[in-house]
């Protein structure tokens, strides 16, 4: 296993943050880690980066234990914090030479890493002059620059454009073929598009561990779609497997579908059809909004 915790608890005081915590993640998997504000996200995660100590229990990465192991685990793991603290003053390769230095390894990385997050048309300017979405590629190239077995990522996606926000998706994805990602956020539309698995933590303790194929299976399929051009409800209604439509406002329609195959290409061919151009055009479930509802308001 990449990652293996192990009964892990700790305390604040009195306060119990992590109450025998036990999961393990496999090379190659994507693993989303949702929970509520305080829930202990931060504090596991500040743990399997050596930052804390457990109160009981340990944490293996890659082989080595996070408190006994401390040097071995920082090279083990590639860190992206949320707020993500970068030298705006320094030029993308010289920021990165100096993390690979820190690092000792060889400058050659840095290339590497440059063409990995696709980084080559920006290379030559200072951190500040790049757009978030930029900034957030140098991050990451930063978290790969000694080629780490695991990947924790805090709200990678955060605040980011619609174009942005695929772009980074799609990196984190490729990535995530060939490393173990443990991947942390609030949004669900990013766990149901990048990750394998989900973790839900609720007061210190798992709640839910499933395979997102598991979750999805026997869900609601819902299919969020804006045209040029208002139509009639009925007329969606009479797509295949179609349970409801509803309007929440404008020229965009919820598609409510029962069936596990993708619809969309049904909407596609509506909107063909009809002379309608698709200005939006998205898929998502109920299922797990509403288990993260659940579970974590009980």
């Amino acid at each position: 296993m990449s990652l293996e915790i192990q009964n892990i608890s700790k305390r604040y005081g009195d306060q119990l943050a992590l109450d025998s915590v036990s999961f393990a993640v496999q090379k190659g998997e994507i693993v989303g880690f949702l929970g509520p504000n305080g829930a202990g996200k931060s504090t596991l995660m500040k743990i399997l980066t050596t930052y804390l100590r457990p109160s009981s229990g340990d944490a293996q990465v890659n082989g080595h234990g996070v408190s006994e192991e401390k040097r071995k685990v920082q090279r083990s793991i590639g860190y992206l914090p949320e707020h993500n603290p970068l030298y705006t003053d320094m030029y993308v390769r010289e920021y990165l030479a100096f993390t690979a230095k820190t690092y000792g390894v060889s400058k050659e990385r840095v290339d590497k890493v440059v063409q990995q997050t696709g980084l080559t048309p920006e290379v030559r300017k200072k951190i500040g002059q790049l757009s978030k979405g930029y900034r957030q590629r140098v991050g990451l190239a930063a978290a790969l620059i000694h080629d780490p077995e695991v990947l924790i990522l805090d709200e990678p996606t955060t605040g980011l454009d619609p174009n942005q926000l695929i772009e980074i998706r799609e990196l984190i994805k490729t990535i995530g073929k060939e490393k173990t990602v443990l991947l942390s956020t609030h949004i669900m539309q990013e766990v149901e598009a990048i990750c394998d698995r989900v973790i839900i933590i609720n007061k210190g303790s798992i709640v839910l561990d499933q395979s997102l194929s598991e979750l999805k299976g026997g869900q609601q399929q819902i299919v969020t779609v804006a045209f040029d051009y208002r139509v009639e409800t009925v007329a969606l209604q009479g797509l295949p497997n179609v349970d409801k439509v509803e309007n929440p406002g404008g020229f965009q329609y919820d598609i409510y579908f029962n069936t596990k195959t993708d619809m969309r290409s049904e909407v596609f061919d509506f909107a063909h059809d009809n002379g309608l151009k698709i200005l939006q055009l998205h898929q998502r479930n109920t299922t797990l909004e509403k288990l993260f509802s659940e579970l974590t308001q009980k």
